[in-house]
């Protein structure tokens, strides 16, 4: 569904945010790791990205209930793909960190979406090419602002 430009030629904000959830239905797809559900991998790649990290922590980046995290994570130390250890900050609190097989799983991942990238990127002439290029940066901004929470601050125009 096209939707019209904004009268003053600016991003067209409904168009964009259609695009990338079309592409994300399209590219998150990967085949199935171990029988790991899109939960449990989110758990993986947070943990990759951001370090060890308490579990309250985890919640606040995942998408579930506490009694289900924890299950969660207590699955996925069982299989060997995260570790726990005491917070040397706090002894009552436990740090989650990934294990070797749990960053295998993770490092195997990128490598699928960036070779199917790159066979979708292969179809794009060299303008669509460039034009992508040239987003990257824009598309980095935009997830800083979403990861640092401050979407209601606002760089004057």
């Amino acid at each position: 569904m096209a939707s019209t430009p904004p009268p003053d030629g600016g991003l067209d904000v409904d168009e964009l945010a259609s695009a990338i959830v079309d592409f994300n239905g399209h590219f998150i797809r990967l085949p199935a790791v171990r029988r790991l559900n899109f939960s449990a991998l989110s758990v993986l790649h947070t943990l990759a990205h951001r370090g060890p990290l308490r579990l309250t922590d985890l919640l606040a980046t995942e998408q579930l209930k506490q009694p289900a995290l924890t299950s969660l994570v207590a699955k996925l130390a069982a299989e060997g793909l995260v570790a726990r250890r005491a917070d040397p900050s706090d002894g009552r609190a436990v740090l989650l960190s990934l294990t070797e097989e749990g960053g295998r799983i993770v490092r195997s991942r990128h490598a699928d979406r960036v070779a199917r990238l790159a066979r979708l990127v292969a179809h794009l002439d060299e303008h669509e090419r460039r034009a992508l290029a040239d987003a990257i940066p824009v598309l980095v901004r935009l997830t800083e602002i979403a990861a640092s929470g401050n979407e209601e601050e606002r760089v004057a125009p």
